[in-house]
């Protein structure tokens, strides 16, 4: 049965690698959590499934409901109907390189998403009070005016995702200042985990490489390894976001590590762990430039740390190391399919 004390959440995104830690998280606390996914031919709750299995009585605290942010009607009526205490907008193309691609479905859902989100909660207020999370992105600091960056630093956006992160940061600032709508904006620096989509960098290297260490694969095709990024753990990001909602004021806040690293870094840290040399393995492809390159970010988080109490746990390696460990599995479990399969397709 649900407490009628429970705390109730609403996620956008929730399918997402930061959706379903947050969705983690929220459980453990004692939420009711709902979360809004896009109806699809195929599901994609696979990062979901372990949190309908590991309650007892199955589906009594976690909803999952059709919607799009893209669609502002549906969100103020689920928000209408629902009415939250929290809304956590995590919902985004997130691909920086396919921004380019498809800069208008990355505006679609990033900046005019956000703002129905924003709108929603603006009218929820009438009658009930609700905190906002928006999530922002480091991306939105561009070509950087100053390292590090902090909540001070102009932003200076460098693709169509950027741009929409921006938008949806003004108007996040702009509800709470003329709404008085308790809303926060989450400024995060690259977070990774086993959860990470195959298509991004970091995942993308550690899936390769443990598919090259099982003989599944031979080469790893990369943009640019000089690329510096700040790599933090998303497990540990969404305890930030959660944070900031329960802090008595709405504030931004950058989530963040303090330290850069090279993708080349992350390559060395990967293969090492496997006892490869990544040189023997990766080639540059041109095609995986961005038409506009991000050089340098590196997040000063020393607000988060002093007014919320948060701090990055997991060091640059640590985290690299978790993300090989889970890949190496996967790996694993395909070479024994595929020899199965092989033996089986023999002996008929």
């Amino acid at each position: 049965m649900i407490s009628h004390n429970a705390r109730k959440a609403l996620v956008t995104g929730i399918t997402g690698q930061d959706g379903s830690y947050l969705a983690e998280l929220l459980l453990e606390k004692g939420y009711e959590v709902h979360g809004i996914i896009r109806r699809a031919s195929t599901f994609n709750t696979v990062r979901l499934e372990h949190l309908y299995q590991d309650q007892h009585e199955p589906n009594t605290r976690l909803f999952l409901h059709y919607g799009d942010v893209t669609d502002g009607q549906r969100i103020t009526n689920l928000v209408l109907d629902l009415e939250p205490d929290e809304i956590y907008n995590l919902a985004a193309q997130s691909h920086v390189r396919v921004s380019f691609d498809e800069p208008m479905y990355t505006v679609d859902v990033g900046a005019k998403g956000t703002l129905a989100v924003l709108d929603a909660a603006r009218q929820l207020c009438k009658r009930k009070p609700v905190r906002v999370y928006q999530a922002s992105s480091s991306e939105m600091f561009g070509d950087v005016r100053e390292v590090p960056q902090t909540e001070a630093t102009p932003f200076y956006p460098r693709s169509p995702y950027a741009c929409a992160k921006v938008f949806a940061f003004h108007q996040t600032v702009n509800y709470r200042e003329a709404y008085n709508l308790f809303a926060c904006n989450g400024i995060l620096f690259n977070h990774e985990s086993p959860r990470r989509g195959e298509t991004f960098v970091t995942r993308k290297i550690t899936r390769a490489a443990t598919r090259i260490k099982e003989g599944l694969q031979d080469k790893l095709y990369l943009g640019n390894l000089d690329a510096k990024r700040d790599w933090g753990y998303a497990k540990e990001y969404v305890e930030a976001m959660w944070l900031m909602l329960q802090h008595d004021e709405p504030n931004d806040y950058v989530v963040a590590t303090n330290e850069t690293h090279t993708i080349r870094e992350f390559l060395e840290a990967a293969f090492q762990s496997l006892d490869l040399n990544w040189q023997d393995h990766v080639e540059i492809d041109p095609r995986y430039f961005r038409p506009t390159e991000v050089d340098l970010l590196i997040g000063d988080y020393s607000k988060a740390r002093d007014i919320l109490g948060w701090e990055p746990k997991t060091t640059f390696a640590e985290l690299a190391q978790v993300m090989v460990e889970a890949d190496w599995e996967l790996a694993r479990e395909e070479r024994f399919a595929k020899a199965y399969s092989q033996r089986t397709a023999e002996q008929t």
